[in-house]
């Protein structure tokens, strides 16, 4: 889906769209273009997508559904869907003198890619050892995905970590004789073998750099993109940056594996809002 960009427009108690979205715009509207309450934004508004955008003059306080945003010293917010968000949502600006915009959102539906596999699961869950060793790691990436930063990664437009095969798309899912199993959360990039090098996609801080493998992901590593976006790359063969670290958009910051739980080398790309998984390629747009 290309990115869409466009004006939404609020009238005081109740939400109007006064201009239409359109795609394949060279630049997304500016405040200065649009009407005085009105939105300027852009993104890709579906399941697992994103919107970025500039508030109204005078907002003081904006709000996303019942998520409060940021608003950078420009006006300007980030939002995203969930992989099974609902189909509508507002955006709702507090002004200067207390009165309310509203503009609703529609978050468009996707088809994912759901296999129907006729054998019951397999009976038991993890043992109690692979627990006491699995929860500390969970508390890490908790950790690591909630650590905010000032960067503005979230800003920029995002670039491939590495060019390679999509083997496994964001949102898939199979289902056993009507139980479902949890979706793949992230994209698949596979080059073919271990060793190959990775960038960041955006600007960031190192929120967490594994020195030992953990138990699924192997080497990880999350990068901060500030306002509560962030990524994560998993079974890395190696990390070349540390925790606490500033990168740069195409900065090398580790390299391609199989650690972890992995059947062959591939990087593992996810990326969260808060506690929304997103679809990596409605960031990046297809591969060249």
């Amino acid at each position: 889906m290309p990115v869409v960009r466009g004006i939404l427009t609020a009238v005081l108690g109740t939400a109007v769209l006064a201009a239409t979205a359109f795609a394949g715009a060279n630049s997304a509207a500016t405040a200065a273009e649009a009407p005085a309450a009105s939105f300027a934004y852009e993104g890709a508004l579906e399941q697992g997508g994103w919107i970025r955008g500039k508030a109204p003059p005078r907002t003081v306080r904006l709000r996303m559904g019942n998520y409060p945003l940021t608003l950078d010293p420009q006006g300007r917010f980030f939002a995203a869907f969930d992989r099974d968000s609902a189909p509508s949502t507002n955006l709702v600006a507090t002004l200067a003198d207390g009165s309310l915009l509203t503009v609703p959102l529609a978050v468009a539906r996707r088809n994912w890619q759901i296999e129907h596999v006729d054998v019951a699961r397999k009976p038991g869950g993890a043992s109690e050892s692979f627990l006491a060793r699995r929860q500390p790691e969970l508390a890490r990436i908790e950790a690591a995905r909630a650590a905010g930063s000032d960067s503005g990664g979230w800003a920029q437009r995002f670039i491939w970590p590495v060019k390679g095969r999509i083997s496994g798309r964001f949102g898939s899912q199979r289902i056993y004789r009507g139980e479902p199993a949890a979706y793949h959360s992230g994209l698949d990039i596979a080059t073919g073998a271990s060793g190959t090098p990775f960038v960041a996609p955006a600007d960031g801080v190192v929120t967490l750099a594994a020195t030992t493998p953990f138990s699924l992901e192997g080497y990880l590593l999350i990068i901060d993109h500030g306002n509560g976006l962030n990524s994560a790359f998993l079974h890395c063969s190696d990390i070349v940056v540390r925790e606490g670290e500033r990168v740069r958009q195409g900065q090398h910051i580790g390299n391609i594996g199989a650690t972890g739980r992995a059947t062959g080398p591939h990087l593992h790309w996810s990326m969260k809002w808060r506690d929304a998984r997103l679809d990596p390629l409605l960031f990046t747009g297809p591969m060249d």
